[in-house]
């Protein structure tokens, strides 16, 4: 079975991006379709924020053809707020509306903090919280889990993932290994896929702008870095979700376009 690489950016809409991505005149209304046409999965930061009313993802399903596929990021009232504790009425409701995608849902990320000492004291803690709360995931879907604590990319953890499905999260920022890195010390496929995001250094490039129009960073030798690691989990027949945020070099759009082209050289 061939294994199936699908590029995107973190939200399809921000400041900067009518004018150079889309066309000035364009309506916001018409942004979605737009992108549509250029990239083939999205990855939804504004769930993150807010549970999506049905009117909201059976209009994003409306606007797009029938191979694109979104990544929805979990609610932050999950996630970050009762960390998986008491939370199955928002999980069900999030499910809600994502089923109104259809066959247009991919992935389901759940994004976690950093968690300090004081939120759990060791990863163990942390996966005793996390274990139950997997196990009892509906089927039928595709869940990933972010970490942004580089200690706790431990095998215990990975294989908790493993157990169940769940997919890894890989993702290039500051505090977190870089590719030859993670795969130097375990296998990060966890699942039949695997996601990856390109978030940046946030504070860093928001201290030079926070007008999301142009390339800022030369991300080349990190792309390229990224491209060798995609190119092994391709080999394995794992379908990749990749996203980049603008973050990442000023201009997620760019950025993609910059790893495609990266990806199709041999």
């Amino acid at each position: 079975m061939t294994a199936t690489l699908r590029l995107g950016t973190s939200a399809f809409t921000a400041a900067g991006w009518p004018g150079t991505f889309y066309p000035a005149d364009m309506k916001p209304a018409d942004y979605l379709s737009f992108y549509a046409q250029h990239f083939d999965t999205v990855e939804v930061d504004s769930t993150y924020y807010r549970i999506p009313s049905l009117a909201m993802t059976r209009g994003w399903n409306a606007k797009t053809p029938k191979n694109f596929l979104f990544a929805l990021k979990m609610v932050q009232t999950i996630t970050h707020e009762k960390v998986l504790v008491d939370c199955e009425s928002e999980l069900n409701a999030f499910l809600t509306a994502a089923d109104a995608l259809g066959e247009k849902l991919g992935p389901l990320l759940f994004q976690f903090p950093y968690f300090n000492k004081k939120a759990f004291a060791t990863v163990d803690e942390f996966l005793a919280r996390l274990a139950p709360f997997l196990k009892k995931l509906p089927k039928g879907y595709r869940f990933a889990v972010e970490t942004r604590n580089k200690n706790w990319l431990v095998p215990k953890f990975i294989e908790l993932l493993r157990e169940r499905g769940v997919a890894l999260a890989l993702i290039d920022h500051p505090w977190m290994p870089r590719p030859k890195e993670i795969l130097a010390k375990l296998d990060p496929i966890t699942a039949d896929f695997t996601y990856v995001r390109w978030l940046g250094d946030r504070k860093g490039i928001e201290e030079q702008t926070k007008t999301w129009d142009k390339t800022i960073v030369d991300r080349r030798r990190e792309l390229v870095e990224w491209v060798e690691a995609c190119r092994k989990f391709n080999q394995r027949s794992v379908d990749i979700f990749a996203f980049a945020n603008n973050h990442y070099a000023g201009h997620a759009p760019a950025t993609i376009l910059q790893f495609f082209e990266l990806w199709k050289k041999k």
